[in-house]
């Protein structure tokens, strides 16, 4: 076997874990498959022979990729995310099979990759590589510059971001998400009856202008005039998933990992009474998101 065969062997060993911290980093095959790419580049214009622990180099590599394409996101938060283009009926982009993406995204746990797509990039890296992977603290600090002490508060505050923490009680939270559930499934189902079911007669649904491109936010109520509303965003419910939001059971629209809006709802007797959709990037930011106790 020739040393280049050899090489690629030894790559293909690590490429699984290697796609696996990718896109738990990254949120995307496209982006986690890129990584991997990347990774192998830098691998091969390296002296493979001098590397002593190639799983241990491999996975610093393609985490100092991921982390570099999670500040360059960073930078362009402003800009409407990739999956509006080509195909805004489907909302995905063009050369990506949605059966990979949502299979990947399923394995993870779609309301995982929303919430950590609100942590930092540091953040981020440290708890995937800590909590998901068991990476040492002393091996992470490295990559972002930090102590390992440093490092250790980082993976602790992105944990208490991902598990949350609400003073809503539990039977509360149980009568919420229910009421949630059954909204999702009947957006996703097209079935208005369903969900006019589910709606005060007076709801009102408040969006901001970053939701539609409209000059003023939108205010509309009535439980028939936003079930209409719902029943026409009946395609992007399917990256939608219930999550925490600021304490109470809501839903995190979410295609291929990327946070795009959360819905935050007024629930009283079991009813749908306000629904306010955020969007704005500034406001996402803000937005207090947890993953729900299965």
């Amino acid at each position: 076997m020739d040393e280049n065969a050899s090489l690629i062997e030894r790559f293909e060993e690590d490429r699984v874990r290697l796609r696996a911290v990718a896109y738990r980093m990254l949120g995307s095959v496209s982006e986690a498959d890129d990584a991997v790419q990347e990774t192998w580049l830098r691998l091969s214009r390296t002296d493979a022979d001098s590397v002593q622990n190639l799983g241990g180099w491999l996975t610093t590599v393609v985490s100092r990729v991921c982390l570099n394409m999670l500040r360059s996101r960073d930078h362009r938060r402003e800009e409407p995310l990739e999956f509006h283009e080509p195909d805004p009926a489907l909302g995905r982009p063009a050369g990506i099979d949605p059966e990979q993406e949502a299979l990947m995204a399923d394995s993870v746990g779609l309301a995982l990759l929303v919430v950590l797509d609100t942590l930092t990039p540091p953040e981020r890296l440290a708890f995937v590589l800590h909590d998901m992977f068991t990476v040492p603290f002393d091996e992470i600090a490295p990559l972002i510059e930090r102590s390992p002490a440093a490092t250790r508060q980082l993976a602790s505050r992105a944990r208490r971001r991902v598990k949350g923490g609400t003073a809503v009680p539990d039977t509360d939270l149980t009568r919420q998400r229910r009421v949630v559930d059954a909204f999702l499934a009947a957006t996703r189902g097209g079935d208005f009856d369903a969900l006019v079911a589910l709606l005060h007669p007076d709801v009102v649904l408040r969006a901001d202008r970053s939701v539609v491109p409209t000059p003023e936010p939108i205010l509309i109520s009535g439980a028939q005039t936003v079930a209409k509303g719902a029943m026409a965003a009946m395609e992007r419910a399917r990256s939608t998933v219930a999550a925490l939001v600021n304490g109470t059971v809501g839903l995190a629209m979410a295609p291929h990992g990327r946070l795009f809006l959360v819905l935050d709802f007024t629930i009283t007797d079991d009813l749908v009474t306000e629904i306010d959709i955020i969007a704005d990037p500034d406001a996402l930011r803000r937005v207090d998101l947890a993953v729900l106790d299965n």
